[in-house]
């Protein structure tokens, strides 16, 4: 295995944990970058098996309020509703994302300059309804009613096409539908559990017979460097949001696409 290759699998790791979390999309950014460095992974593996160290990052950090989920869930009616709203949420785009995979990967996944262009698009999207004068009718997850989560669940449908982000995409949903920001983040973190846990099982079963020791060596160094950077983005990202907003990731978006579309030009 090249060198070269193994400090690219700590970069694109580092880049996975850094934007999982924020409405940017992960997936873009990885793929992006990992056509610009010329890194090619086995079945397009890579990008989606190292999200589970984002998923460890959000168990680690939420570790004590997942415990008291899951013993006030067998006598606690608030509890259930919330579990549920979870998993009806998760439905959509696991049914979805398992219909339309094969396209997904060989496709969307291939298209750097529809990335781009999504990438931009979202952002303007971020930036206009992050300035909506939009009033909260819900600001607690647990109270998030069945019909809201699976609302909030069709929203997520719009992540399968990279450069959309899952975060941002039921962020966006969960405002126009009358949740504060905090929230919705919130519940974006909730979400991506049920959410990339799937993506990460259907996407190594399909691949199970395709991938090497040198695919998992570099996947395991990508894995690590999500978790440890996630760790962080999750701490503080609910406190950031609370009190900025979302129009910093909403430039991120646009600058990150524009800076692509300028690097397809240039070098293809």
């Amino acid at each position: 295995m090249a060198e070269q290759t193994i400090v690219e699998a700590l970069l694109l790791g580092i880049i996975e944990g850094l934007t999982e979390f924020i409405p940017v999309s992960s997936t873009a950014h990885v793929l992006l970058a990992g056509h610009f460095l010329g890194f090619e992974s086995t079945g397009k593996t890579f990008e989606v098996l190292i999200q589970l160290g984002a998923i460890l990052a959000i168990l680690s950090v939420y570790s004590a309020r997942l415990l008291r989920i899951a013993t006030n869930f067998p006598s606690d009616g608030k509890t259930q509703r919330f579990v549920a709203g979870v998993l009806l949420a998760f439905l959509p785009a696991a049914v979805a994302g398992a219909l339309a995979h094969n396209f997904i990967k060989t496709v969307l996944f291939e298209s750097p300059l529809l990335i781009c262009i999504v990438l931009i698009v979202g952002g303007v999207i971020l930036l206009v309804v992050d300035r909506l004068p939009l009033k909260p009718f819900y600001t607690d997850v647990t109270d998030y009613p069945l019909s809201l989560c699976f609302r909030i669940g069709l929203f997520q449908c719009l992540a399968l096409i990279p450069g959309t982000s899952r975060s941002g995409a039921t962020i966006v949903g969960a405002l126009l539908m009358g949740t504060d920001k905090r929230s919705a983040a919130e519940f974006s973190f909730f979400l991506a559990m049920p959410t990339m846990t799937g993506a990460f099982a259907l996407d190594l079963f399909k691949n199970r017979d395709i991938l090497t020791a040198d695919d998992a060596t570099i996947i395991a160094i990508g894995f690590v460097a999500a978790f440890i950077i996630a760790v962080f983005v999750v701490r503080y990202l609910l406190d950031y949001v609370s009190r900025h907003g979302f129009w910093l990731f909403a430039w991120w978006r646009i600058a990150i696409g524009a800076a692509g579309l300028a690097g397809l030009l240039l070098v293809g």
